[in-house]
């Protein structure tokens, strides 16, 4: 049982506790009320804001439809007001641009330009939009116009700066020194700077807008007639420079050689000069002693014309090549690329077509030539074919792209200048051969032939053309030129050749020596010429030639000089055979001499003296004009012939076999040496 006291304090408790929950509640009930009372107030104003929101959205959106509206409206004004400030433009289009394109482009073309862009634009507004307008065949007036005047303008920009260039730049041009700045070169620059940026700019215009190509046929024409008599100037320099032993330069290029090396200008080996300066050579060295000019070397003026002719076409060949090459470099900054290669090839027509048919000509006035058997015709092929060969790579290179009738032009003009000359060579073997042997034609001293010194002349030019010679011998046997070449074979084809001439020269010349009544002078005159065909041979890289198909060339030639000489010797027989001891009477000394002994040395001193006299006197006018040869032959006749009169001499010149001892004992040893040294000298 709990006691009273504890229950009733916590029934006291409890009821403190109990009324603390209840004031508790009360405060919650109040609390709710007031939040019921707040949420009330705020879903009335909340109530009343979008109320007044939606009023003023209807009152807002309407204006700003209309302001919309309005500045649509402004837009679409400014843009009618734009459109129509542009249309009526192009009425005055006509009126701002007809006095600058009357006036023409020269020395404003970027305005005239501007202004053409304009009328341009309004041709194609006046189309489009009113293609009935007046306005439009205005404007299409001027362009018209304005396009002619700038076709004009091109053509006048090319007439007035394409001038010839100078030969002796062209000179210097194709000499090729090292130390002349490309920059420096005034050949190079074939159209000042700005010119050809007018230039560029107008062809660039008439090909995008102007519709029209016609201006490509003003410049290759225009072109094309500066390329040409840049050609024939250089040919009339040389004309006019025919007699002079070099060409000028021009003074820049001078200069700038005064302190700096420099490659010597194209040079052309072998010439019809040189032709002549060997036969010179051959006759101050006593090799030769003819007198007159050789068939295969002109007389000097005839010299002089060909050397300037072959001259001119080669340098006028080399100049082709070098201005066409800058020719396509100028011609791709002006003329579209589409239209470049067919530009160039009309371009270099004229020019190209003059040096083919000069070096057609050349070979015709050869054809000639060797039709009337003059052989030297075929020295102004060598060196135009050989310069031709070697040029032909950078022909190739300078044509590519054009014509296929262009570019065969140079290999037909070689074909043609190797079937004229394979026809020379040929010709020129069966002349050796074939030469007759007239008697007037022979020289009286037994001298060199002027057939030997024609053959060995043109067989010492072929040295220097080898390998062209050596192609023509090929086109000879094949048909058709070697298009490859290989040195061992071009080599004994020439060896061949040149062992054809030499062997149907020397069949000749022992033909020709028949011709000579006296042996011995027969003997002298193949031995000068066998003499002038070895000399010459080692003088020259010849023998090297002929020993790639006959080893012992030289051997052989000495064997016949040897036996010429031998013959030459049997003349003195006649001589030297009267005093020989086998034909002498047997003399006892001391005895008297018989009439019949008398008269045997009498008619033994007579028949020496009359043969010694005879000889000398003939043979004096022989020439031997090699020095080598003339003194072996001399020294061995004394040898011979005052070795038995010596002998002889000496057992008769003090027997009293007559009284008139001066009438036989007429010449002494020395004397009769002397004689012998005279031979051949006919100034002694």
């Amino acid at each position: 049982m709990i006691p009273t006291e504890d229950a009733s304090a916590r029934k006291r408790h409890i009821e403190e506790k109990l009324q603390q929950e209840q004031e508790t509640l009360s405060f919650i009930r109040e609390s709710l009320e007031k939040s019921d009372q707040l949420t009330k107030n705020m879903v009335s104003i909340l109530s009343s804001f979008e109320s007044r929101l939606m009023q003023l959205e209807n009152s807002i959106i309407p204006v700003h439809k209309q302001t919309e509206n309005l500045q649509r409206l402004q837009d679409n004004v400014e843009k009618t007001l734009s459109c129509l400030d542009h249309v009526i433009s192009y009425y005055h289009v006509a009126k701002d641009t007809e006095k600058i394109i009357k006036e023409g482009p020269a020395g404003r073309l970027e305005e005239y330009l501007n202004c053409m862009a304009k009328i341009q634009k309004a041709v194609e507004y006046f189309q489009d939009n009113n293609p009935d307008s007046p306005e439009l065949n205005r404007v299409k007036f001027l362009f018209e116009k304005g396009k002619e005047s700038l076709e004009s303008e091109f053509r006048n920009l090319l007439t007035r700066h394409c001038k010839a260039v100078p030969p002796v730049i062209i000179l210097d041009l194709i000499a090729g020194d090292d130390e002349i700045e490309t920059s420096e070169d005034p050949s190079l620059n074939l159209l000042p700077e700005n010119i050809l940026q007018d230039l560029t700019c107008i062809s660039m215009w008439l090909v995008e807008y102007g519709r029209n190509l016609d201006f490509m046929n003003v410049y290759y024409q225009i072109r094309s007639n500066q390329l040409d008599r840049t050609i024939k100037g250089l040919k009339e320099h040389f004309r006019k420079n025919s007699s002079s032993s070099g060409v000028l330069y021009s003074p820049a290029i001078q200069n700038k050689r005064k302190d700096t090396p420099s490659k010597k200008a194209i040079k052309r080996p072998g010439t019809i000069r040189k032709a002549q300066n060997l036969l010179k050579q051959y006759s101050q060295h006593g090799l030769d002693g003819k007198k007159g000019v050789s068939n295969l070397a002109p007389t000097e003026g005839k010299e002089d014309i060909l050397d300037s002719e072959i001259d001119s076409y080669i340098h006028c060949v080399s100049a082709f090549v070098k201005l066409a090459q800058i020719e396509y470099q100028l011609l791709t900054g002006i003329i579209p690329e589409h239209h470049q290669k067919k530009t160039f090839d009309s371009l270099i027509q004229e020019a190209l077509d003059g040096l083919m048919v000069e070096g057609e000509s050349i070979v015709s006035t050869a054809r000639r030539a060797i039709m009337r058997h003059d052989y030297s015709a075929v020295l102004t092929i060598f060196p135009i074919l050989k310069h031709l060969k070697q040029m032909k790579q950078e022909f190739d290179q300078v044509l590519q792209g054009t014509a296929a009738s262009t570019k065969n032009k140079l290999p037909v003009l070689i074909t043609s200048m190797e079937t004229t000359g394979a026809k020379a060579l040929e010709e020129f073997a069966d002349s050796i051969k074939s030469d007759p042997d007239k008697e007037y034609n022979m020289p009286k001293d037994g001298t060199v032939h002027e057939l030997t010194s024609n053959a060995i002349l043109f067989l010492q030019q072929l040295l220097d053309f080898q390998e062209t010679a050596s192609a023509m011998l090929a086109s000879q046997e094949t048909g058709s030129s070697t298009s490859t070449y290989n040195f061992e074979f071009s080599r004994r084809l020439l060896s061949n050749y040149i062992c054809k001439i030499l062997g149907n020269l020397q069949l000749n010349l022992h033909s020709k020596a028949k011709v000579y009544e006296d042996t011995a002078l027969g003997a002298v005159f193949l031995l000068n010429n066998f003499n002038y065909i070895l000399k010459s041979l080692e003088k020259s890289e010849l023998i090297q030639l002929v020993a790639v198909t006959q080893k012992n060339a030289d051997k052989t030639y000495k064997a016949h000089i040897d036996e010429q000489l031998h013959i030459y010797q049997r003349s003195w027989v006649k001589v030297t055979s009267p005093i020989n001891e086998n034909n002498m009477p047997a003399i006892q000394p001391g005895t008297k001499l018989k009439d019949k002994e008398r008269q045997a040395i009498k008619d033994r001193f007579k028949a020496f003296n009359d043969g010694l006299e005879e000889l000398c006197k003939i043979q004096k006018s022989w020439a031997i004009p090699d020095k080598e040869q003339r003194d072996k032959i001399r020294r061995a006749q004394k040898e011979n012939v005052t070795g038995v009169y010596s002998n002889f001499w000496q057992k008769y010149a003090n027997v009293p076999f007559t009284k008139n001892t001066e009438k036989y004992i007429k010449y002494r040893v020395e004397q009769v040496e002397d004689m012998i040294e005279k031979l051949f000298d006919t100034s002694a």
